[in-house]
């Protein structure tokens, strides 16, 4: 193997010696040290957009093993003991501080495995998500992520009906069947999950990519599971009114199988987790979450909350500013048909008994007008 590269490298016209081909082995010996076994482990890593626990520790094992294939001198050995990983880990996210990247963990919601990922630890994690997207795609995303994260009723999901209106709140010439594509593109990449009725959540990870971003924009939608203090987007909360335990399904069982007591409220749990309120999708029916929610901005932002509310409402019930259009289009069109004898009527409120019959009237010449 070592012959054939340095008679490449070295283009002689005749092959090597044998003294010329060991100096050559014990140079490339020497060359290979231990922090090798980072960069084999890292470039491991990027091959791959996130790996469980046991396989990052598989990788970790190779590494070393080829390592000291090339260099037999180097005291370097595999430790399959949780200390020897973290430190591991640690000098790994040492290295990566000038390059912006942390080599993150977060338990997985529904499995309950530790998953790691390479991810960007930049303030706008939005935008360094990924290279691949166009900045309209992206915000495409981040308005997914804001209907996922505002959900009614901790649902956490957001409709496919629901995901391609957002098209419309942007200020974009994508199409609906553009967007369509895209959110495919999300779910294949592992950005995004779909599930069997057609929901959208948030992956593991977009959670471990997002998740200072989540807290900081979302502080009041973030909750917590109060055994392991991880966020929680699925899982079930405690059904005792006000009470605000929110737990895993794998922290649930673990728990319980020790404790039947809310470790909050210490109400009795029954053995069913059945009867406990889902968290997530479960938690939520079909057409609950047709109408579009806004995130609520602090006043530094110069946003109005009545604004806010309109924005919340369902499309099926009018807003308060289609009826206070209404209201100035009938207090137009009553300008034009009679004399403006309202203003009387405002004057004279505290006469109720004498004014009845009169607004009456009122009333029907309104109806005749707007007949006409």
């Amino acid at each position: 193997m070592f012959s054939c590269r340095i008679y490449d490298e070295m283009s002689l016209q005749k092959p090597p010696t044998r003294r010329e081909l060991i100096d050559a082995s014990y140079t490339l010996t020497t060359m290979v040290s231990a922090n090798d076994v980072q960069r084999l482990f890292l470039q491991g890593v990027f091959s791959r957009s996130i790996l469980s626990f046991k396989h990052a520790q598989v990788l970790w094992e190779k590494c070393i093993d080829t390592v000291k294939a090339a260099n037999p001198t180097l005291d370097i050995r595999f430790s399959d003991r949780r200390e020897d990983w973290d430190l591991f880990v640690i000098s790994i996210n040492n290295s990566l501080n000038c390059l912006d990247l942390e080599f993150r963990h977060l338990t997985d919601e529904q499995t309950g495995r530790e998953m790691y990922a390479m991810v960007n630890s930049k303030d706008d994690e939005i935008a360094q998500m990924a290279t691949d997207y166009m900045p309209v795609e992206i915000a495409y995303f981040k308005a997914v992520v804001e209907q996922i994260m505002l959900a009614p009723h901790e649902a956490y999901s957001v409709s496919s009906l629901l995901a391609l209106r957002e098209v419309n709140s942007l200020k974009t010439t994508m199409t609906k069947a553009q967007a369509e594509i895209v959110l495919g593109s999300f779910v294949a990449k592992g950005w995004l999950l779909k599930s069997r009725r057609g929901r959208y959540s948030l992956s593991t990870r977009t959670l471990l990519e997002l998740l200072p971003y989540l807290k900081s924009s979302y502080p009041e939608d973030c909750l917590e599971c109060i055994i392991c203090y991880e966020i929680v987007t699925r899982g079930v909360a405690c059904s005792t009114p006000n009470c605000k335990a929110r737990l895993h399904y794998h922290c649930c069982k673990k728990y319980r199988s020790r404790n039947a007591k809310c470790p909050a409220c210490s109400q009795d749990w029954l053995q069913d987790l059945k009867n406990m309120t889902p968290v997530g999708e479960e938690a939520i029916k079909d057409g609950q979450d047709e109408g579009r929610r806004v995130r609520r901005k602090s006043p530094e932002d110069g946003s109005d909350e009545e604004d806010e509310e309109e924005m919340e409402v369902e499309p099926s019930q009018p807003s308060q500013t289609q009826t206070q259009s209404q209201r100035k289009g009938k207090g137009k069109s009553k300008g034009r048909g009679k004399p403006p004898v309202d203003m009387d009527v405002d004057e004279d409120e505290d006469e109720e008994d004498e004014e009845a019959p009169q607004q009456t009237q009122r009333n029907g010449r309104r109806r005749t007008t707007r007949i006409r």
